[in-house]
C-alpha cells in the first residue's frame, strides 16, 4: 500500500503581484512502503532502524564473529560485547563513503538511542574507545535469514544508507547532551554549523554563534501540556525550539501565539532583568530545546561589547568592527586586522577595505572574501555611481603631512589598492559591468589615468600577463601573442561558451500579449521594459487599458505601470492580456494555457532514462551558467534597488525547475494504461537516480517533487506495481527532501559534493529570503554589513558550484544502471528502425526544451481520479 502525501515546491519568480513576493515551500509527510494508518511515523522509523540493525548484526556475525566476544576490563568480565573503537573500525571498512570516524559514531548512536545497542554500564552516548563496551539487545532481534550472499549485501547497503542519513542527527543530539565543559573543538564546530541554519540565531554574528555553541544546554520534555515556565516567574534562561512547538499564553488573553522549530523565547526577561511576560506550554509530545542560562547569556553580551570597536566622526558612529574570535579562513582584511566589519557607512566600509587590502601578490591571488562580500552586495546600500565616485576620490587622494618620499609612497600604494579592488570587481562581475553606463564610463576614464602612470601600468601589465599565462596552463589553448597589448580591465573576461547566451537587460525579446478575444499581439521590446512602455507600444496613452497576467486556473493580477521585465517573469502557463478595466473579470484562460490533452508516453519510452537525464543536465547546466550569481541579490531585494539590472536568467532557470516538476505529474496523469503508467513511474524514478548521480540536484528535486505531487501519490494501483527495490530507492531519495531542521538532510548531502554540481536553486532562494526578512538592512542608520556577509556567503555557493568545468557524462554504465538491474527490461511496445532517430541527443534536447505541462492542480487531481477512481 502506498499512502497519500502532499508535496509541492513551486517557485513563483514574478514580483509584480499585489501580495508580497515569497518563495512557497514544502508540505511534506514521509511515506513508508506499507503502514497501518494507526501506526505513528516514529514507530515506522523505529521499525526501519531495527531492520537495519538486524542486517548489520547478521553481516557482522557472518563475516567477523570475533568482534562479539567476552572482554575483561578492570578485573571485570563483560560477556559477548564489542568495543566502541572496533565497531567504528568495522563500519569504516564496510562503508567507504564515510569521511570521518565521527560519522560512524553517529550511525552507532542511532542504535544506542533506539535501545538496540546497549552500553554495558547503560551510558547513553556512544564513544569511540577501546575501553567502552557495547552489546546488541538479544530480545530485539536475531540474525537475518537470507537466501544468498548478494541479498545479504543488498540489505547491508540499504541499512548503512538509512543509518548514515539518521546518524548526523543522532550525533548532534549526543553532542548537545554533553556537559558544555566536555565538548571538544570538533563538537563545537558541529554545533556552530547547525546554528547557521537556525532562525533564532540568523541575526547573530559569527563570534556570538561560536560562543553560544560552547554554552548551549540540551533540554527535552516528553509530554504535551508541560508548563516550561509561568507568567511572573523569574527569568533564568533563553530557549530556542529545536524540535516541536509551544503555545504562548498571557493572563486574560489566552493563547496569543504559537512558536515552532527554530524560533526562540525568554530573551526579554534576561535583557530587562524582568519577570516572565507569558506562560509557555508544550504544544506536542517530545519537544526539544536549546537553552542558554542567564549567566552565560549576560557574559556573551558583555564579551560582544568588549570585542566591539566603534569609530566616530563628528560625534557620530561611522564604523563598527568586531574582533574576530578566529581569524583562520577569514582571509584578506579580516586576517590582517583581526577585526570584522559589522556595520558602517558605505564610504567608511570601503575605506576600511582599502586600508586593509594586501598588495604582496602577483595578481593571481583569490578574491579577498571581505571585498567580494562588499562588491556582491554593494547595490543594496551603495549604487554603482556612488561607488565609482568614492573609488575615484581614493585614487586621487594625497597625504597632507609627511615628507615627499612618504607622500609619493602613499599615493602609489593607494592607487595600487584601488586598482586591485576594481580588478576584483571586474573578476566577480565580468562583462556584466559593461552594461552599467556609470561603471563603463568610470572604468574608461580610470584606464586612461592608469595608462598615464608608467610605473603603475607596468605592474598591472605584468600581472595581467601572469593571469593569461596561468589560464593558458589551465586550459591549454590560450595564446600569449597579445601580451604587449594595451592594458584593459576586461582582457581576462570571456563570453560564455555555451549554446545558451545570457539574457541582457537591453536585449529585445518577443512579447506576446493577448486581447480579450484571445487574438495575440506580437512586438519586440527590451527585456526590462516597464508596463507603461509595453502599453504605450500597443494602445494610446489616454485610454482606459490595463495589462493583466493570468494563469491556467483563471487567476488574474493587474500589473502596476512601473513594474518592469514582466514578460520574462511570467510563471508556468501564464499569459499577458491587454484590456480595459471593465473587461478584466471577463478574461478567460487560453486553450494553450490548459496544457496538453495527450501525454507523450510512447515518445518517452523510446528514450533511455540516462539519455533523458543527460539532456536535462546539459540544458540545466547551460541555464545555470547563463545566470550571474549576483542576480540572486537583485531578485531578493527587487530590481528597483538595482536600475538596469536583470533577473531574467535566474527566472528562466527556476521556471525550468517548475516545468520539469509538472512534466512528471502531467505525463503520469495523462497515461491511461495501468501497465504503461507503472513502467513510466519506474522510469521517472530511474531518471531521478541518474540526475542525482550526475549531481544535478535541481532537476533531481524537480522530478522527486513531481512524483510526490498528491495527484501522483493517490495512484495506489500504479505504485503497487513498482518493484520493491525501486520503492526502496525512492524512499531513500525521499529522505533527502525532508525539510526538518531547515533541510538538514539535503545540506549534509551537498556538503560531501565537490564541484561542478547544480544546486537546488529554490532552497538557495529560500535561504536568502530567510536572511533578508530576518535582518534589517540598516542598524542605527549604518549598513548592516553582517547581513550582507551572510547573503554573499549564499551567493558564493553558486560560484563554487561552477568553479570547475562541467564535463557531460560518459555513456558507460553508471551506478543508477546497476541499481535498476533487477531483471529483464519490460518494453511497452516494439518499434521499427525508423523510430530510432527520436533517440538522438538533438531530438531529446528538443523534447526537453519544449515540454508541455498542466500546472492546474485541480485539473491534475481530476485526471488522476479518472484513471484511478
Amino acid at each position: 500500500m502506498h499512502l497519500f502525501r502532499t508535496h509541492n515546491y513551486q517557485v513563483f519568480p514574478h514580483r509584480h503581484s499585489v501580495e508580497k513576493p515569497t518563495i512557497r515551500g514544502i508540505s511534506w509527510t514521509p511515506l513508508p512502503e506499507a503502514l497501518d494508518p494507526k501506526d505513528t511515523m516514529k514507530q515506522f522509523l523505529s521499525d526501519r532502524v531495527v531492520k537495519a540493525a538486524r542486517s548489520v548484526y547478521s553481516v557482522m556475525i557472518e563475516k567477523n564473529p570475533g568482534l562479539i566476544r567476552d572482554r575483561k576490563h578492570h578485573l571485570k568480565t563483560h560477556r559477548q560485547c564489542c568495543s566502541g573503537k572496533e565497531l567504528v573500525d568495522w563500519l569504516m571498512k564496510q562503508n567507504e563513503c564515510l569521511q570521518s570516524r565521527s560519522q560512524a559514531v553517529g550511525m552507532w548512536q542511532v542504535l544506542v538511542d533506539e535501545g538496540i545497542l546497549l552500553h554495558v554500564k547503560q551510558d547513553l552516548n556512544f564513544l569511540d574507545k577501546d575501553t567502552q563496551f557495547y552489546r546488541f539487545q538479544d530480545s530485539e532481534f536475531g540474525p537475518n535469514h537470507v537466501s544468498n550472499e548478494k541479498e545479504l549485501e543488498d540489505e547491508l547497503h540499504e541499512a548503512l544508507s538509512l543509518l548514515s542519513q539518521l546518524g548526523p542527527d543522532a550525533l548532534l543530539t549526543m553532542i548537545l547532551r554533553k556537559c558544555p565543559s566536555q565538548r571538544s573543538a570538533e563538537d563545537l564546530e558541529v554545533i556552530y554549523e547547525e546554528l547557521l541554519h537556525v532562525k533564532a540565531a540568523a541575526h547573530l554574528s559569527s563570534s556570538v554563534r561560536k560562543e553560544l555553541a560552547a554554552v548551549l544546554v540540551f533540554e527535552s520534555h516528553v509530554k504535551s501540556g508541560t508548563v516550561l515556565f509561568s507568567q511572573g516567574d523569574k527569568g533564568t534562561s533563553w530557549y530556542i525550539i529545536w524540535k516541536g512547538s509551544v503555545n504562548v499564553i498571557t493572563h486574560g488573553k489566552g493563547i496569543v501565539t504559537t512558536l515552532h522549530e527554530g524560533e526562540d523565547f525568554g530573551q526579554l526577561a534576561l535583557l530587562n532583568d524582568a519577570p516572565r511576560a507569558a506562560t509557555i506550554i508544550l504544544r506536542e509530545d517530545n519537544c526539544h530545546f536549546l537553552r542558554v542560562d542567564k549567566q552565560d547569556f549576560i557574559r556573551i553580551l558583555k564579551d560582544v561589547e568588549a570585542n566591539t570597536v566603534r569609530l566616530e566622526e563628528h560625534g557620530k558612529t561611522v564604523l563598527v568592527l568586531e574582533k574576530s574570535a578566529d581569524c583562520n579562513g577569514q582571509g584578506g582584511a579580516a586576517a590582517n586586522s583581526k577585526y570584522t566589519v559589522m556595520s558602517g557607512t558605505p564610504e567608511k566600509i570601503l575605506e576600511h577595505l582599502l586600508d586593509t587590502l594586501k598588495l604582496d601578490s602577483n595578481g593571481n591571488d583569490p578574491i579577498d572574501p571581505c571585498v567580494s562580500d562588499f562588491l556582491l552586495t554593494h547595490k543594496v546600500f551603495m549604487p554603482s555611481s556612488q561607488l565609482c565616485s568614492a573609488l575615484q576620490h581614493h585614487y586621487q587622494a594625497e597625504l597632507s603631512k609627511g615628507s615627499d618620499q612618504e607622500k609619493t609612497a602613499y599615493i602609489f600604494n593607494t592607487k595600487q589598492k584601488v586598482v586591485k579592488l576594481i580588478a576584483q570587481w571586474v573578476a566577480l562581475y565580468g562583462l556584466l559591468l559593461k552594461e552599467d553606463p556609470d561603471v563603463r564610463d568610470f572604468l574608461e576614464r580610470l584606464k586612461k589615468e592608469v595608462a598615464a602612470d608608467y610605473r603603475l601600468s607596468s605592474i598591472l601589465k605584468e600581472q595581467f600577463r601572469e593571469r593569461r599565462r596561468t589560464k593558458m596552463m589551465e586550459n591549454g589553448y590560450q595564446s600569449l601573442s597579445k601580451q604587449n597589448q594595451q592594458f584593459d580591465w576586461f582582457s581576462s573576461c570571456e563570453e560564455p561558451a555555451g549554446r545558451l547566451q545570457p539574457i541582457k537587460a537591453q536585449d529585445k525579446v518577443l512579447y506576446e500579449i493577448y486581447k480579450p478575444d484571445s487574438k495575440p499581439l506580437s512586438l519586440m521590446l527590451p527585456v526590462n521594459s516597464s508596463v507603461q512602455e509595453v502599453m504605450s507600444a500597443i494602445v494610446k496613452a489616454d485610454g482606459d487599458h490595463v495589462l493583466v497576467k493570468m494563469n491556467s486556473s483563471g487567476e488574474r493580477a493587474q500589473l502596476k505601470l512601473d513594474a518592469t521585465a514582466v514578460y520574462t517573469a511570467l510563471g508556468l502557463n501564464e499569459r499577458l492580456f491587454i484590456c480595459t478595466s471593465s473587461e478584466v473579470q471577463q478574461l478567460q484562460p487560453l486553450k494553450e494555457q490548459q496544457g496538453p490533452e495527450q501525454g507523450t508516453t510512447d515518445l518517452i519510452e523510446q528514450m533511455s532514462s540516462k539519455d533523458i537525464a543527460t539532456e536535462l543536465t546539459n540544458y540545466d547546466w547551460e541555464l545555470f551558467t547563463a545566470m550571474h550569481e549576483v542576480e540572486l541579490i537583485y531578485y531578493i531585494f527587487g530590481r528597483h534597488k538595482s536600475p538596469g539590472a536583470t533577473t531574467a536568467n535566474l527566472e528562466r532557470f527556476v521556471r525550468h525547475f517548475n516545468v520539469v516538476q509538472y512534466w512528471v505529474v502531467t505525463e503520469l496523469c495523462l497515461c491511461e494504461d495501468l501497465v504503461k503508467r507503472a513502467i513510466l513511474l519506474k522510469k521517472f524514478i530511474k531518471i531521478a537516480s541518474v540526475l542525482k548521480e550526475q549531481r544535478n540536484l535541481n532537476s533531481f528535486f524537480a522530478v522527486m517533487f513531481g512524483l510526490s505531487n498528491s495527484a501522483v501519490q493517490r495512484l495506489y494501483k500504479t505504485w503497487e506495481r513498482i518493484p520493491s527495490k525501486t520503492k526502496r530507492i525512492y524512499c531513500a531519495y525521499e529522505r533527502l527532501m525532508d525539510p526538518s531542521r531547515n533541510h538538514r538532510a539535503y545540506r549534509l548531502a551537498v556538503a560531501k559534493l565537490s564541484p561542478p554540481y547544480i544546486p537546488f536553486m529554490p532552497l538557495l532562494l529560500k535561504d536568502m529570503t530567510f536572511i533578508h526578512e530576518g535582518n534589517p538592512n540598516y542598524v542605527d542608520k549604518l549598513v548592516n554589513f553582517e547581513k550582507m556577509r551572510m547573503l554573499a556567503k549564499t551567493v558564493k555557493i553558486v560560484r563554487g558550484c561552477r568553479s570547475q568545468p562541467y564535463v557531460p557524462s560518459s555513456p558507460q554504465r553508471g551506478l543508477a544502471d546497476r541499481m535498476f538491474l533487477d531483471g529483464p527490461a519490460t518494453r511497452l511496445s516494439t518499434y521499427s528502425d525508423h523510430a530510432l532517430p527520436l533517440r538522438t541527443p538533438s531530438n531529446i534536447r528538443h523534447y526537453i526544451q519544449n515540454l508541455k505541462v498542466i500546472d492546474n492542480q485541480r485539473k491534475l487531481t481530476q485526471l488522476s481520479r479518472t484513471i484511478e477512481c
